[in-house]
Formats: C-alpha cells, sequence, structure tokens
C-alpha cells in the first residue's frame, strides 16, 4: 500500500486566460477577457428584461399591441 504525501498546492491569485492576463482584467479590444466582459453584461442584461417583464412591464408585449 503505498502513502500519499501531502503537498501544498501554490495556487494563483489571478485566473490566467489565453493571453496570459488576468482574466477579469478591463482590457481594450479584441481580447478573451473583453468576450468574458460581453458575456457577463449580456446575461445581467437578459435577467434584468426578465424580471422588468414579470413585473408587468412586457416591451415586446407593447410593441405587439402597437402592430395590431
Amino acid at each position: 500500500m503505498a502513502t500519499e504525501t501531502n503537498k501544498a498546492v501554490e495556487l494563483s491569485t489571478k485566473a490566467k486566460a489565453y493571453n496570459g492576463i488576468d482574466r477579469n482584467a478591463w482590457i481594450f479590444g479584441w481580447n478573451p477577457q473583453q468576450e468574458l466582459w460581453n458575456g457577463r453584461l449580456a446575461m445581467i442584461g437578459f435577467i434584468s428584461y426578465v424580471l422588468w417583464d414579470l413585473a408587468g412591464y412586457s416591451l415586446v408585449r407593447d410593441v405587439l399591441h402597437l402592430v395590431r
């Protein structure tokens, strides 16, 4: 029976992206960091609209009433 020793694992405080820079950094331009921020902001916008719609203020419903 082999015994394994617990080795201390050094964890980085920064999560590295493909270009070796902190993936949460706000860097201007076309890079992996901006793709992450774009997705995060899109999710916030989508959830905000769903909550707004559930509260009774539906932009889609209002536009469809104008079309009729």
